[in-house]
């Protein structure tokens, strides 16, 4: 499997993300699409940066009854995306009807299921949404429910992939957000590592944001991303 750097383009509108697009003359990085922007531009926005050659991760986060994830997911595999995801939380039939829906389509996108998100901790998970687990049982029991469910991997903090890699086998996907450079603020996440140890602790793929969306040279910063973690440089 290729480790790919996936850059999280987390932006107000189609104006936004083009600007930042256009700077990569020679690169074409797989990119995240996350609610904002898919919000704001719809499935043409997709359909758009697709043809200029980007990969996506379409991060929806589909999360309700299994017939209308089955509906959504039907609609989401028109647009030949690379990877789609739902959360883990919403049950295995849940997951199922995700796949099915993928399956139906003859999508070839990789179906990845979030565990927790990596703004929370353990203390808020247990505290707020009472699971009574530690972080590492319940992580790894989401990511065992969502390769049974056929699922191909998971979304999870970069600590956990480890785990998740023996739970679920080494060829079971892991999709890390929560990357920072070792110099950067990590605003909202919690749990969180840099690009080299991302690769040490057994993530496939990483997703970093604003370490090369608010950088002064996104491209010079893509390029120290990419070196950091499929090289393993520091």
């Amino acid at each position: 499997m290729n480790r790919e750097v996936i850059v999280a383009c987390d932006f107000r509108d189609r104006e936004e993300a083009f600007s930042f697009l256009d700077r990569f003359t020679e690169e074409k990085p797989f990119v995240k699409i996350g609610m904002e922007l898919f919000y704001s531009g719809g499935p043409a926005i997709v359909r758009e940066i697709k043809a200029r050659g980007h990969r996506i991760f379409l991060d929806l986060k589909l999360h309700d009854i299994p017939n209308t994830v089955y509906k959504s997911m039907l609609r989401l595999a028109e647009l030949d995306v690379d990877m789609v995801n739902v959360h883990a939380a919403g049950t295995s039939e849940m997951m199922r009807a995700a796949r099915r829906a993928l399956d139906e389509k003859g999508s070839r996108a990789l179906l990845l299921a979030v565990t927790q998100l990596t703004s929370t901790t353990e203390e808020v998970m247990q505290r707020e949404l009472w699971i009574g687990h530690s972080m590492e049982d319940t992580v790894r029991h989401y990511a065992q429910n969502a390769a049974q469910a056929g699922c191909d991997g998971v979304v999870c903090s970069p600590l956990e992939a480890g785990l998740v890699k023996e739970a679920c086998g080494s060829s079971f996907c892991t999709v890390t957000p929560g990357i920072r450079f070792e110099s950067d603020e990590k605003g909202d996440q919690k749990r969180v590592t840099t690009p080299a140890m991302a690769r040490r602790l057994g993530s496939d793929h990483i997703v970093i944001g604003r370490s090369i969306t608010g950088a002064k040279d996104p491209v010079e910063a893509y390029r120290r991303a990419v070196r950091e973690f499929k090289e393993g440089e520091q």
